[in-house]
């Protein structure tokens, strides 16, 4: 995704570029907010952002050879918000061509950390967060295609850091297998819930190297913060 983004394909760019925003648009969210600005004012600064960031084509100098997406959006959008005027950013009110639920996001935004999380770290929480989401809906749709729904809907609370919501024996019970079988469809199923997650992370960096730091990274965002 990040080679298609740099492509000198002019259709192909902008495709893979509004694929990559369009999962990337409530971490900058956060971050705006958490920069101090209302809901309203951030509405119109994230819209702006993406108007001009895909219209203006100021994705130009992102290239593979160069790293990995999440760093070069974080600096573009703290660039904009240098930047931009407020009036500006109210002209180009409803301009972005990516699809922002902004009822969602405020609701999302009221449950995040405090207020003692900085605007940097709340936008890689968020980050990391918006892959882990996009990893396990990979994985429910090859299960769904498989016939499988049923096992993932069973075994998916171990994926999300949650107790299953029965005893081995009783999930066994309810798909008719043992509880050998259930072992063996967990141990697949998070097989396949880091193969996905590595799938989505590589769709953002460059190397295999940069990879394995994306990983680190997610993990250290959503560890404890400072005094947490």
């Amino acid at each position: 995704m990040l080679a298609a983004a740099a492509s000198p394909d002019p259709a192909l760019a902008r495709a893979a570029l509004e694929t990559l925003c369009a999962s990337a648009w409530y971490p900058l969210y956060a971050f705006v907010r958490r920069r101090g600005h209302g809901a309203e004012d951030a509405r119109d600064l994230v819209q702006g952002f993406f108007a001009r960031f895909l219209e203006k084509a100021d994705f130009a100098g992102l290239h593979p050879s160069r790293g990995r997406f999440r760093s070069f959006l974080l600096a573009s959008v703290k660039n904009w918000l240098a930047d931009e005027h407020e009036r500006e950013v109210a002209q180009r009110r409803g301009g972005g061509t990516v699809p922002i639920d902004f009822e969602a996001a405020d609701e999302r935004y009221r449950i995040d950390p405090g207020t003692d999380v900085s605007p940097e770290r709340l936008f890689e929480r968020q980050w990391a967060l918006e892959l882990l989401d996009r990893a396990l809906g990979r994985v429910e749709a090859d299960y769904a295609t498989d016939g499988r729904a049923e096992i993932f809907a069973a075994l998916k609370p171990a994926l999300q850091g949650r107790s299953a919501d029965a005893p081995l024996s009783e999930i066994a019970a309810r798909l008719g297998s043992t509880e050998g079988a259930v072992k063996v469809a967990a141990h697949r199923l998070r097989r396949r819930f880091r193969e996905a997650l590595r799938t989505e992370i590589a769709e953002t960096v460059s190397t295999e190297e940069e990879v394995e730091e994306e990983i680190r990274d997610l993990f250290r965002a959503l560890g404890p913060g400072p005094g947490g």
